[in-house]
């Protein structure tokens, strides 16, 4: 009791003004007086106003993780419709593959591109293919496009293919609407189709393919096409820039070709130039 009264004296005010708000409420409840109803009204209009106030809180939160769920979702959508997407890419490129492996006489090995250079002044690619697989030094490297470049080495399962946009990089061509000859080469920036007399007939859009007279590359597959074809003042050849046929920033997947030139051709050539 002693306590009780210890606490009644510390904390009277409040005890007395809460007894007396709640008489308060009691007698304003009971009492049916105009005006006694009409504070009634306003105190529950103004309780209910502040309850709705009070309410927004906790459904802000609720927003924000419904919105946060919401943005999950959203990611691991966009992520699912980029792998459709890339699936359906890869499947159209694989279909090509498939075709031109169909049409081809020459055995074909396929590969992926695992590694790639593109900003060098000698550009190669690594596929995952190699000896193993039946590949070797020399033999050329294509796509359902056209020409990509030659195998320059590699491993039991590797292999490193030297592209055309290289400078070391050398083919025989040919215009297939004129049949005029000449040497596809990189000068570092574009692709050209060089030694073209400034007499033979070449336009811009001729397809330009794999010479029979090449010794590293079966005839007829395709390089580019002619971009444009220049006079250059003072020289016997014609400046004849070459569309390559292959996307080389897109490649991914290709094909190595069984081919290697025939030693016996490329030992009489030799012979007959000495």
């Amino acid at each position: 009791m002693q306590r009780l009264y210890q606490f009644y004296l510390l904390f009277k005010e409040y005890i007395i003004f809460s007894l007396l708000v709640i008489i308060s409420i009691v007698l304003l409840t009971q009492n049916d007086n105009e005006q006694v109803r009409r504070i009634r009204s306003l105190a529950v209009g103004m309780f209910g106003a502040f309850q709705n106030t009070i309410s927004i809180f906790p459904n802000v939160f609720i927003v924000q993780r419904e919105n946060e769920l919401l943005r999950r979702m959203n990611v691991n959508l966009a992520d699912e419709v980029n792998q459709l997407r890339e699936a359906r890419l890869e499947n159209m490129r694989l279909r090509s593959m498939i075709a031109l492996k169909e049409s081809s006489h020459t055995q074909l090995v396929a590969g992926k591109i695992i590694a790639k250079n593109l900003n060098l002044l000698r550009n190669t690619v690594t596929l995952n293919v190699g000896e193993n697989d039946g590949v070797g030094v020399g033999m050329p490297i294509i796509t359902g496009e056209g020409l990509v470049g030659r195998v320059i080495a590699v491993s039991g399962g590797y292999s490193v293919g030297q592209m055309m946009l290289n400078i070391d990089f050398r083919a025989s061509a040919k215009v297939q609407r004129s049949r005029v000859d000449g040497i596809i080469a990189w000068d570092g920036r574009v692709l050209l189709l060089k030694n073209v007399a400034k007499s033979l007939e070449v336009r811009s859009g001729d397809a330009i393919v794999t010479s029979q007279y090449s010794n590293a590359f079966p005839p007829n597959i395709k390089i580019g096409v002619v971009g444009t074809v220049t006079e250059m003042p003072g020289n016997l050849f014609k400046r004849v820039e070459v569309i390559p046929a292959v996307d080389f920033i897109r490649l991914e997947e290709a094909f190595v070709l069984n081919y290697l030139p025939t030693i016996e051709k490329m030992k009489l050539e030799e012979k007959s130039q000495k």
